[in-house]
């Protein structure tokens, strides 16, 4: 029986493991952390609960794709929540609900601009089939040849994707109303890049989250990663945790082994679903890396993030399961992260408030407050930093709730840059992988196959199809693919 080891235990390596072990290979997976679940573990504190990472719930074909392959329905693990509405957008001096069902929403649109509903049909429907083109060709591939892009349907649907058409430039073809565009061009912000530099084709984004909706899993994503780690176990994966990866040891031209602290374990093969950069600067010699320590350099990556999990002994007003707080400008902000790499000066932020759904996540009568202020990947983290930007967000947020919060708060923990370098050796501390922009697109991501070690592999959202969790679910089944191919064609 081959044998794999499966580095992390995020969403793609849970993903290569099942597939792995559903293929009949004896799978392993280390995890250097006490929980399973990569950036999207939970903790609890002080009677709060909190998801880490993940929170929007998107693309839901693609989780119930996953556990059909295992005969399950998602159902019979989660229940699915649609929010309605599906989140909140406040603006300097109003606020826009994004509602659940399709006409309110067409209404909305209607409401912001002339024959808005029209324009919202039309950009849907174009959004729908890059939405569909996106699923059966660029995220089913796996990037490893140009010969991909050549194949008669990518051609003949080409031009329906849009590369070289800005995704800005896209919606500015339909809207006029700044604040219709901030809406269309926020999924793409928390996709790693901005709407000027990203691809038409990301309107398939905007198509999941607005036209399919916005769902929340009873639990939280950890239940989502409980519910992929109990698939493993049945298929037989075993699992160590609290067990950090020190080297992966190469003769030739393939991997014998993967040693620990703790053990030394042989394999016949390797899923690298940790950090890439990682991955080929620490666990490998530098004669087998795919990639110089130049070419990360070079990489637009997506922002990382200041996080702030906050309980408060009382319900907050005014804020919806999520709420996208675009009160200041976004253009700025975006400069500020892609060009510019500094701190806000006046950042934009989210706050997810998921105890408005899910009762039990908090005490009674009390709030779990989750923070999120996108920032540029690699930038100075400090405390004082850290507190400086509490103090603005809570400002507003005190303002905008008409509410008292910072004496009502029982517990506070801030996460960031060095904490996502410490828990995930994040590169750069980023929290979203590589930036999805043209150049960064398909084939010409990191590929998911070592050139010069043929059994080593890597997954995740630093490699195709890209960051976020359906993708990479998507990653870890597209590299499991390749290895199954890689046997039965020895």
């Amino acid at each position: 029986m081959n044998k794999a080891i499966v580095i992390g235990s995020g969403f793609a390596g849970l993903s290569s493991a099942a597939y792995l072990a559903k293929a009949g290979l004896d799978v392993t997976v280390i995890e250097k952390n006490e929980d399973l679940g990569g950036r999207a573990r939970k903790f609890q504190a002080a009677g709060f609960t909190f998801d880490m990472g993940p929170s929007w719930y998107w693309m839901p074909e693609i989780f119930d794709n996953f556990f059909s392959d295992f005969d399950f329905k998602t159902q019979d693990f989660y229940d699915l929540i649609k929010l309605d509405p599906g989140f909140k957008i406040v603006f300097k001096e109003s606020t826009m609900e994004i509602p659940s069902n399709w006409e309110d929403i067409c209404f909305l649109f209607d409401k912001y601009e002339e024959n808005g509903a029209v324009k919202l049909n039309n950009f849907m429907d174009d959004a729908e089939k890059k939405y569909s083109i996106g699923l059966r060709f660029l995220y089913n591939s796996p990037g490893l040849s140009i010969t991909e892009l050549l194949k008669k349907d990518v051609l003949f649907n080409a031009n329906k994707l849009q590369l070289l058409t800005s995704y800005r430039k896209h919606i500015r073809k339909y809207f006029s109303n700044e604040k219709l565009i901030s809406l269309l061009e926020f999924p793409v912000l928390f996709l790693g890049t901005s709407a000027k530099s990203a691809p038409a084709l990301y309107s398939l984004m905007a198509y999941s989250g607005i036209k399919q909706g916005t769902f929340y899993p009873i639990g939280g994503f950890a239940r989502v990663i409980e519910s992929m780690s109990e698939i493993c176990k049945q298929m037989g994966v075993k699992f160590f945790t609290n067990e950090q990866v020190q080297k992966i040891n190469i003769i030739g031209n393939r991997v014998t082994s993967v040693s620990t602290a703790k053990q030394n374990l042989k394999t016949d093969f390797v899923v690298a679903a940790a950090d890439y950069a990682h991955v080929e600067s620490k666990l490998i010699e530098p004669k087998f890396r795919n990639y110089s320590l130049s070419y990360w350099e070079s990489r637009e990556f997506s922002p990382s993030a200041l996080l702030f999990y906050i309980g408060i002994d009382k319900k907050l007003k005014n804020l919806e399961h999520h709420t996208l707080f675009f009160d200041e400008d976004m253009e700025q902000l975006t400069t500020e992260i892609y060009e510019t790499k500094v701190w806000p000066k006046k950042p934009l932020f989210y706050t997810c408030c998921p105890a408005k759904t899910e009762e039990k996540l908090a005490p009674k009568g009390k709030e779990n407050l989750f923070i999120l202020i996108p920032i540029s990947a690699g930038l100075e983290d400090t405390e004082e930093l850290r507190e400086k930007y509490f103090r603005i967000t809570i400002e507003r947020l005190e303002k905008y709730c008409q509410q008292k919060i910072v004496e009502n708060i029982e517990y506070k923990k801030s996460y960031c840059i060095k904490n996502f370098e410490e828990d995930y050796f994040a590169y750069k501390g980023n929290a979203y992988g590589l930036a999805n922009t043209l150049l960064q697109t398909a084939n010409l991501k990191p590929r998911i196959q070592n050139r010069k070690v043929k059994n080593l592999f890597y997954s995740g959202q630093l490699t195709v199809p890209g960051p976020g969790v359906p993708p990479s679910i998507i990653s870890g089944q597209l590299v499991a693919e390749e290895i199954i191919k890689s046997i039965a064609n020895k």
